[in-house]
């Protein structure tokens, strides 16, 4: 198992953070894009390789966003249209999550196999979703989804204060 760190509310379009290990060490960064339509973002490894994008579609109703790992298919988190607490949706082939996600407790499974939980920890005056990988195979899938659930986080976040002044 592998236990990896991002702190919540970083997650930016115009900024810029990096996802550690238990050790402090970065393991991947995110690079926004501050004026770039559609908004999304990409992240990297150690290498400076790409791993995948996050991509929030323009033109829509409610929103939506694609989660492309380079190494598998695409996910799509969809908002569903609700009058009271949001709801949102993840369509894969074979990716499913259970638990609250909204709520930062979770796991990921491919297929039967869980291959993550997901929980808040707060640590040194913040709150951090902790990232832990079950099958390592599945490591870019995994961290680029979290960081895409981070900024439905953020955009449910902004649109929540932004309605109540």
């Amino acid at each position: 198992m592998r236990t990896l760190f991002m702190k919540q509310k970083m997650l930016s379009f115009n900024e810029k953070f990096a996802i550690t290990d238990e050790d402090g060490s970065i393991i991947y960064r995110v690079h926004g894009s501050l004026f770039k339509i559609p908004k999304s973002f990409s992240m990297v490894d150690q290498n400076d390789e790409q791993i995948g994008t996050v991509t929030k579609e323009l033109f829509k109703l409610l929103p939506k966003f694609t989660v492309d790992v380079f190494d598998d298919s695409p996910i799509l988190i969809e908002k569903e249209f609700t009058f009271f607490k949001p709801k949102y949706r993840i369509k894969s082939e074979n990716i499913q999550i259970d638990g609250d996600w909204l709520d930062k407790n979770f796991d990921i499974y491919r297929g039967n196999k869980k291959i993550a939980h997901i929980s808040e920890k707060w640590l040194a005056m913040s709150s951090t979703y902790e990232i832990n990988i079950f099958d390592q195979s599945y490591e870019h899938l995994i961290v680029l989804l979290v960081a895409a659930i981070d900024f439905v986080h953020a955009e449910e976040r902004a649109a929540s204060s932004a309605s109540n002044p």
